[in-house]
């Protein structure tokens, strides 16, 4: 994990952080070679295979593997302004200026890699949840678990500000993990609005976007329509994610250059909060997948028994991927 990235020189340039005893002096270069482009690309697979299950945050994978920054600035640098670098040059040099301002080679791996999770991992990370959900759950636990450790490490001169923060946003995401389902069918207008939602959670690590569409009953829907290719419902919420991408983004990136140790703090609360509901020993007691029935129970207290062998197995294999996956982001943005 590591500070917020310096603008390149493509990028416009923002105002010097206030946080200034946290943000290095030295930043990555990105080469975009073949070689860190696969590498956004598998990092893309992983946030996709998180973003699908309610509970994971895509954006939490970002914050680990090294990417978040980057993620938020590429889609920062999206908005009017555009039409203007364009212009500039105009024909394939506009093009091309409008490309590298909104780190488009970045972004077009990333999407990629998390397409490629959506396309192949739904089915089998739904059949987990249908029919072996303490074994996921247990998997994701461990390593939502790491992940809090590994960022709080990252976090320097705790104070009471950043305590509160962190409080702040721990109690968030308890309370979003513990609001009732919506179980009304879902119409295009609303599918839109679950989007612009959704996608604002998938981008902020902690708060899941499966999760928000889970709560706003539209998550059966578009799970649904990826399977069956219903492309009108998935361009509608394509269509509503866009939206609220490009007004998110632009608060968070500007919280990211100025305050980057006190937003840390509240993310890495998300993230904590979030383990609620990824707790593995569920109990349905009415017998319906997904129902606002389930409830946490202690492992002693599951029906089968708590099966530590299997679960905290699991845990700790979570545990040791998200840690190489840390690994790996600072080793790659420090090459």
């Amino acid at each position: 994990m590591t500070a917020p990235q310096s603008p390149r020189p493509n990028q416009p340039s923002v105002a010097e952080p206030l946080d200034t005893s946290t943000v290095p002096v030295s930043v990555p270069v990105h080469t975009d070679n073949p070689k860190e482009l696969l590498g956004v690309y598998i990092k893309g697979m992983a946030m996709g295979a998180a973003d699908i299950v309610p509970g994971v945050s895509g954006g939490t994978i970002a914050l680990i593997a090294g990417i978040y920054e980057r993620l938020i600035n590429a889609l920062g640098s999206i908005g009017p302004n555009l039409w203007q670098i364009f212009r500039q040059d105009g024909g394939i040099k506009g093009l091309i200026a409008v490309w590298r301002q909104v780190d488009a080679t970045f972004l077009l791996c990333l999407i990629l890699g998390i397409a490629t999770s959506f396309a192949t991992l739904a089915g089998i990370i739904k059949y987990l949840l249908d029919n072996q959900p303490l074994l996921i759950w247990s998997f994701f636990f461990g390593l939502v678990v790491a992940t809090v450790f590994i960022l709080l490490s990252e976090i320097k001169r705790w104070n009471i500000g950043r305590v509160a923060l962190f409080a702040a946003g721990l109690i968030a995401a308890v309370v979003i993990s513990s609001l009732p389902l919506l179980a009304a069918t879902p119409s295009l207008p609303y599918l839109f609005f679950a989007g612009a939602i959704a996608i604002c959670a998938m981008i902020l690590p902690g708060v899941s976007g499966s999760f928000i569409l889970l709560l706003l009953g539209a998550y059966d829907t578009v799970l649904e329509a990826v399977h069956t290719l219903n492309f009108t419902v998935l361009l509608t919420v394509m269509a509503g994610m866009a939206t609220g991408l490009l007004l998110f983004t632009r608060a968070l990136k500007w919280l990211l250059a100025r305050y980057y140790q006190a937003t840390l703090a509240l993310l890495t609360g998300f993230i904590a909060g979030s383990l609620v509901k990824v707790w593995p020993w569920k109990v349905d007691v009415l017998g319906a997948l997904n129902s606002e029935a389930i409830n946490n129970v202690m492992p002693w207290q599951y029906p089968t028994g708590p099966h530590w062998l299997t679960t905290v197995g699991l845990m700790l294999l979570g545990a040791i991927l998200v840690s190489l996956l840390s690994w790996w982001g600072r080793r790659t943005n420090k090459a």
